[in-house]
C-alpha cells in the first residue's frame, strides 16, 4: 500500500527518498539538537521521558534504537532503564557522529554501537532485540511497511517496539495555531540556524501527511504487531505508538 508520507521528501529532486533524508540530515546535523529544543520549546524531553516509562514496563535490555540521529534519546533509554546495550542505526554519517561525541564524552561508549544503517533492509538478525524504539523518524521512512516488518522481524518473541512522532492536533482552534506556528516560524527560523532552505519546511509538509493515531496503528497490525495501542500528548502535537510481537 502507498501512503502519502513517502512521497513527501526534502528536495523534490530525482534522488530517492531515502537519500534525500540523508542528505538533508547530514546538511542540517550541527544544529539539529537547538532547532529540537527550540522549535518544541524543550518539551521533547518531557515526551521521550514518557515513552521510557512505557518501554520500562517491559524490562528489555538490548534495545535497537532506528533513526537514532544524535542519540539523545538512546542515551536516555541507557540511562533511564540501565540496558545492557544499545545499538543506534541512522542514515547519516554527521548526525552518528554527533551521537558518538555525546556517549564518548560521558563515558558511557562501550555500552553504544552506532552505524549507519537503513530501515527499509536491516543488518541484524531475526529475533535478535528485546525492543525497537523510533523517535520523531517513521514520517522519513521512504516505504513505511517495508520499515515497520523489518523492525517486526529483528524483535524477538514477547518484545515491544516503540514509536514517537509528531502528529497534528485535532482541534481546529489549537491546529490554527499549530499550522502558523510549524509553517510560518519554524521553516524561517530553521533556514537562519540550519542554512538548509528546505529541511524546515519539509518538517510539516512531513508531518501533515504521515498516518496517525489508528491509521498508524493498522500499519503495525499488517505487519504482525498485536496490542497497538497510542497515546496523544501536548494537545496532539506527539504521540507515542507501542505495539508487541
Amino acid at each position: 500500500m502507498d501512503y502519502k508520507a513517502e512521497k513527501i521528501t526534502p528536495y523534490n529532486d530525482t534522488e530517492s527518498k531515502t537519500g534525500q533524508v540523508r542528505q538533508m540530515f547530514d546538511s542540517i546535523a550541527p544544529a539539529y539538537d537547538f532547532m529540537n529544543r527550540a522549535m518544541t520549546l524543550g518539551i521533547d524531553k518531557c515526551w521521550r521521558r514518557k515513552a521510557v516509562k512505557l518501554l520500562g514496563r517491559y524490562n528489555p535490555r538490548k534495545v535497537l534504537d532506528v533513526a537514532t540521529g544524535t542519540g539523545d534519546f538512546a542515551i536516555q533509554l541507557f540511562r533511564s532503564l540501565r540496558l545492557d546495550h544499545i545499538t543506534g542505526i541512522d542514515l547519516s554519517a554527521s548526525m552518528l557522529g554527533v551521537a558518538k561525541e555525546k556517549v564518548d564524552g560521558a563515558g558511557i561508549g562501550r555500552h553504544f554501537t552506532f552505524e549507519e544503517g537503513d530501515c527499509m533492509a536491516l543488518k541484524f538478525a531475526d529475533g535478535g532485540y528485546d525492543a525497537v524504539t523510533v523517535a520523531f523518524g517513521v514520517r522519513n521512512f521512504e516505504h513505511l511497511e517495508q520499515g515497520y516488518a523489518e523492525m517486526y522481524r529483528v524483535i524477538h518473541k514477547g518484545g515491544v517496539l516503540c514509536v514517537l512522532e509528531l502528529s497534528t492536533p485535532t482541534n481546529p482552534v489549537i491546529k490554527l495555531f499549530y499550522d502558523l506556528y510549524t509553517k510560518t516560524l519554524v521553516p524561517l527560523v530553521g533556514r537562519m540556524v540550519s542554512h538548509d532552505r528546505r529541511a524546515y519546511s519539509y518538517l510539516p509538509e512531513s508531518i501533515a501527511a504521515v498516518p496517525q493515531g489508528e491509521s498508524m496503528c493498522d500499519i503495525m497490525r499488517r505487519v504482525g504487531f498485536r496490542n497497538c495501542r497510542f497515546l496523544r500528548m501536548t494537545l496532539g502535537v506527539c504521540t507515542i505508538y507501542i505495539g508487541e510481537k
